[in-house]
């Protein structure tokens, strides 16, 4: 099992690596690289963004950008569906720079179990992060959430309207 987590962590970094500087170049941001298995099937999945918002062209361009790049340096085995889209307006935050991006934002959490009052959801507005927590000022307080105990952290659109 890690032996097949390590390939997928470095088929990812292999992705990330390359589709970079095609996707600034294009003046675009890349935001993340994913390499799932949904069902039978595996997707690699590249988020771009700009601050305009992301338009089915970018996705386009950069689909046909990266595509003869991917095939050439093949760092994928198996079959694969290449997907390129936005983020999304509730994207999750990953990355630190992410993170830096959106403090003071709107966020939504999910733990992965419920804290010691039964609640597993948190909504609250992202103040601060570092390498292992956010802190989120929820109903009146700060309360500081360990990374690793989150299923997801993403903007909360509600909110932002």
């Amino acid at each position: 099992m890690a032996k097949k987590d390590q390939k997928k962590g470095n088929t990812v970094e292999a992705v990330t690596e390359l589709v970079q500087p095609l996707v600034e170049s294009l003046g675009l941001t890349l935001w993340d690289v994913r390499f799932v298995k949904e069902g039978t099937l595996w997707y690699l999945r590249i988020f771009i963004d700009k601050d305009s918002g992301v338009t089915i062209e970018d996705c386009e361009t950069v689909t046909r950008a990266v595509d003869e790049p991917l095939d050439k340096l093949d760092p994928i085995e198996q079959n694969y569906i290449l997907e390129v889209s936005s983020p999304g307006i509730e994207r999750e935050l990953i990355k630190p720079e992410h993170f830096d991006a959106f403090l003071g934002a709107p966020v939504m959490l999910r733990l992965i179990r419920p804290d010691e009052s039964g609640v597993r959801d948190i909504k609250g507005s992202l103040t601060a992060h570092d390498k292992d927590t956010v802190t989120v000022f929820e109903n009146g307080s700060h309360r500081v959430i360990k990374k690793k105990d989150t299923v997801y952290i993403k903007l909360d659109d509600f909110e932002m309207n």
